[in-house]
């Protein structure tokens, strides 16, 4: 039996990634798996709405209604937010304009997609993060008798010390961490830039047992969180505002909080003044003290196809 070949969709989809976004574009590898993310979540949800295999996908499947059906998916189902939900719609409207020079005759079609808009949100909407007590309990719900309970726990302590992104995480090497004192990693961020941040002797231990485990007296240049067959694991969400709030109420100065989480400038870091109503009500206190009783801390409510499979291994 011959094996299947991919249809002209399928191959207009690896050049996408392979030649389009890195060689012609430039893109970064973070913005390439950005991309990749976007176009995995729409072509799952074009083949269930299609009643068709991802594999048998044909590019009469990309339309824009199916493109508003899907934003519209975004925001109900999965609960994104409009900075999530354009983000997604850059990236479709980026494959849509390679399409468009790719298949000139789908030209129309593809062109009311890049006519779908982007959402207006309230560009200084609250920032979400984590409580304490609710970041214990996403720490304190993982089953550490297991070894890749283990692991997890230590991914996820490694996130909230350091406030990275995932894919920071997940491209860490063995000879990124250094689990003697001085404890710290080295993160390699947005436009190649790599920085040391320093994390907690708790965190470096957890570390330290998680080399013990899966790789013993071994300093070769493995990844240090890896799937059951070793390979590194894909980044399908973070910790990085929880982190962010805890070193601003820990009162750690803005431009240490930038260099800390890699931010590109020190604008960005200032968008965390507005995250927490605790920090607005001390500041307010210290000026009027018999105005505001003791703050109560507020809650944050926790709510095998081929093409799938290689946009993974991009």
């Amino acid at each position: 039996m011959k094996a299947k070949r991919p249809n002209g969709f399928g191959k207009a989809i690896e050049r996408f990634f392979r030649e389009y976004l890195p060689t012609l574009r430039g893109m970064s590898l973070h913005t390439i798996h950005s991309y990749r993310d976007a176009v995995v979540l729409f072509l799952r949800f074009v083949s269930s709405r299609s009643k068709k295999r991802v594999e048998n996908l044909d590019l009469s499947d990309v339309t824009a209604e199916r493109v508003r059906q899907f934003l519209t998916y975004l925001e109900v189902e999965r609960h994104n937010g409009v900075s999530t939900r354009n983000a997604r719609l850059a990236a479709l409207h980026t494959f849509a304009r390679f399409l468009a020079a790719e298949q000139p005759a789908h030209l129309a079609e593809l062109q009311r997609i890049l006519a779908v808009p982007f959402k207006r949100g309230a560009r200084n909407g609250p920032i979400e993060y984590l409580e304490r007590k609710e970041a214990d309990a996403l720490l304190g719900n993982i089953d550490r008798s297991t070894r890749l309970g283990q692991r997890d726990y230590a991914l996820f302590a490694l996130m909230l010390n350091t406030g990275a992104r995932v894919q920071e995480i997940l491209d860490l090497r063995l000879s990124d961490v250094r689990t003697q004192p001085p404890h710290q990693v080295r993160l390699r961020g947005k436009g190649g830039k790599t920085r040391l941040c320093p994390i907690w002797p708790q965190t470096a231990a957890l570390l330290r047992e998680l080399v013990e485990r899966a790789h013993g007296d071994n300093a070769s240049d493995a990844w240090l969180f890896a799937n059951r067959r070793g390979a590194k694991l894909t980044r399908f969400g973070s910790l990085r505002h929880t982190t962010a709030i805890y070193l601003l109420k820990a009162g750690v100065d803005f431009a240490t909080i930038s260099q800390w989480l890699g931010h590109s400038t020190l604008n960005t870091t200032m968008t965390y003044t507005r995250a927490d109503l605790d920090l607005k009500r001390q500041a307010l206190r210290q000026v009027f003290p018999e105005t505001l009783g003791t703050p109560q801390a507020g809650r944050l409510s926790l709510a095998a196809v081929d093409v799938i499979d290689w946009l993974k291994r991009l």
